[in-house]
């Protein structure tokens, strides 16, 4: 693991006698997301119309058989599309959809990207491996529509295992440039029990086997992991689970302080440095250990 010297202090770690004021002002604004989201969250049921017109020989034009996305003959060619941007791919977390990135592709957009892409999967999804398939196929459509070969993404909660699952075991190292997650549990996570009974959250658990075939050899995966975790994220126990520990990644930890797990996606400070990162071109590398933001 490496740390991103880009990356801002903003925030140190709280000392342990302020922790408690720092969670009942965290919580306070998990609340405030929480209801605020209720509000929008009927918007992002449906999914996002796209304008964009298929590059010729895509397969995706109006010559192209019905229903079917042919993938791109020539894999290796540079982007086509100006700027040489690739397409950013946000993936929602668990009962979620695409609204709860309202904020984050604003602030995207705000700043230059041009192809952002919000993807819903059903709520009665009950297999990460299954919905890894489904964002595979996603990820070949966006490339054919656009003209580039890469694309990143940024995952929220249960969309980052999603996604790092297509990454590390479906080849999709070779689409996806960098890998962000947001409070993403690839370590497996305790917290809901009573969840449990639901399949794609007894996946999520520490032990599972889907966990365990993440920490299986991932050679020569090409793909950049950011991962951001925060110390008063109560849905990730424990909260360093939300860490990408594995020996053949790229991978950089993030730490957040001073916010909880819904205000990940939100957080003006964790944008900027989301957008910092997916602005890297992955070449500077520093000491182990994590940088912070927040």
């Amino acid at each position: 693991m490496k740390v991103l010297p880009f990356l801002p202090m903003l925030l140190r770690r709280p000392r342990p006698a302020r922790l408690s004021s720092a969670l009942i002002r965290a919580t306070a604004l998990e609340l405030a997301i929480l209801a605020g989201h209720a509000l929008i969250y009927p918007s992002g049921l449906t999914p996002e119309r796209r304008a964009s017109t298929p590059p010729p020989g895509t397969g995706t034009g109006p010559d192209a058989a019905p229903g079917r996305v042919t993938r791109p003959a020539d894999v290796s060619a540079p982007p086509t599309t100006e700027g040489g941007r690739p397409p950013v791919v946000l993936l929602h977390g668990f009962i979620d959809n695409r609204s709860v990135f309202v904020l984050l592709r604003r602030s995207l957009a705000r700043h230059g990207w041009r192809h952002l892409e919000s993807l819903n999967y059903s709520p009665l999804t009950c297999d990460i491996r299954t919905a890894a398939e489904l964002l595979d196929r996603h990820v070949e459509e966006i490339c054919a529509r656009t003209g580039h070969r890469e694309v990143d993404i940024v995952g929220h909660s249960l969309g980052g295992l999603i996604a790092r699952y297509y990454v590390q075991r479906l080849g999709g190292d070779r689409r996806v440039r960098t890998l962000v997650t947001l409070g993403t549990p690839h370590g497996g996570t305790a917290a809901a029990p009573l969840a449990g009974a639901h399949p794609i959250v007894r996946q999520m658990r520490s032990g599972s086997s889907l966990i365990e075939e993440l920490r299986r050899p991932a050679p020569d995966c090409r793909t950049r992991f950011i991962s951001f975790w925060s110390e008063l994220d109560r849905v990730m126990l424990p909260v360093e689970t939300a860490c990408v520990d594995h020996p053949d990644l790229d991978a950089v930890n993030v730490r957040v302080s001073g916010i909880g797990h819904l205000a990940l996606p939100v957080h003006p400070a964790v944008a900027a440095a989301i957008r910092q990162a997916l602005e890297s071109d992955g070449e500077a590398t520093g000491a182990p250990g994590a940088a912070s933001v927040a």
